[in-house]
């Protein structure tokens, strides 16, 4: 596979085609396999070839780990010609954030969300409120009907949901709506209080939702950082979101390495408590 062929299939991927991790051979010993060898492994298949069976069944294993978790790696493959080093590169179409609501909080979190990489989509039922004005950064802004909320919105894996809408009927008939629809979302978030998450997902129950797809609901929304100001709650969103995408704990990270502590315990001064 020459570098153009695979520069195509990136560019299909980012242009919301089906993922792909690129292999590029690094490192060689021989010119069995030259530096610059290419391929192209897609979910269930692959292009180009290390020219060997096995090395290439390798590559596609490391593949689909590399699409599960994101993050590029190398490894060192095995080939009937020596040991080579690939660089495997994941390339997905950028994810959504659709915010459903046009209010306070949805302001600064467009903005995090764009930063972070997001294709952001706001919807509001009032015209003055999803402009362009407020929101520079949206890719799209949709004049929606809470009725139907999600019409002309296209909602998929790499969707990623936040109800945040001026008033808990509203953002509970857009969760209805997506839990009725049974559309599998990398992310569903809703705001609201204990009581009233706790009420919404008692009415979903009676309605027939299942038991894990209420489950998969984030409400109350954002990791705790008692949030207060819009600013901040976006924040809380945000990281969420971050952690949903990466993995972690959401802990401190001057907690979870303890450095400080395990310093001041071996180093404190004599007779220090």
């Amino acid at each position: 596979m020459n570098t153009a062929e695979a520069a195509q299939e990136i560019l299909a991927a980012l242009a919301g085609g089906p993922p792909v991790v690129e292999v590029l051979v690094m490192d060689s010993p021989t010119s069995v396999v030259p530096v610059g060898t290419r391929m192209v492994v897609r979910a269930t298949s692959a292009s180009g070839s290390l020219g060997d069976t096995e090395a290439d069944a390798r590559v596609r294993e490391l593949s689909r780990e590399v699409l599960r978790t994101r993050r590029p790696r190398q490894e060192r493959i095995d080939t009937p010609a020596g040991p080579v080093t690939v660089y495997l590169e994941p390339h997905f179409a950028p994810d959504e954030l659709v915010i459903v609501g046009a209010g306070h909080i949805a302001r600064p979190l467009c903005r995090i969300g764009a930063m972070l990489g997001y294709a952001v989509t706001v919807l509001d039922d009032r015209p003055d409120f999803a402009t362009l004005e407020r929101f520079p950064e949206a890719v799209q802004l949709v004049k929606a009907d809470f009725s139907d909320p999600f019409r002309g919105v296209a909602l998929g894996a790499g969707t990623h949901l936040v109800l945040v809408t001026r008033g808990h009927k509203y953002d509970y008939d857009a969760l209805r709506d997506i839990m009725l629809r049974g559309v599998d979302l990398a992310y569903v978030g809703m705001v609201g209080s204990q009581r009233r998450v706790r009420a919404t997902l008692e009415q979903l129950r009676r309605e027939g939702i299942s038991t894990e797809r209420l489950a998969a609901v984030y409400s109350p929304i954002g990791l705790d950082i008692e949030a207060e100001t819009p600013e901040e709650i976006a924040i809380s969103i945000a990281a969420e979101l971050v952690r949903v995408r990466r993995g972690g704990t959401g802990v401190s990270m001057r907690d979870r390495a303890r450095v400080v502590e395990r310093f001041l315990r071996h180093n404190h001064p004599s007779g220090e408590a």
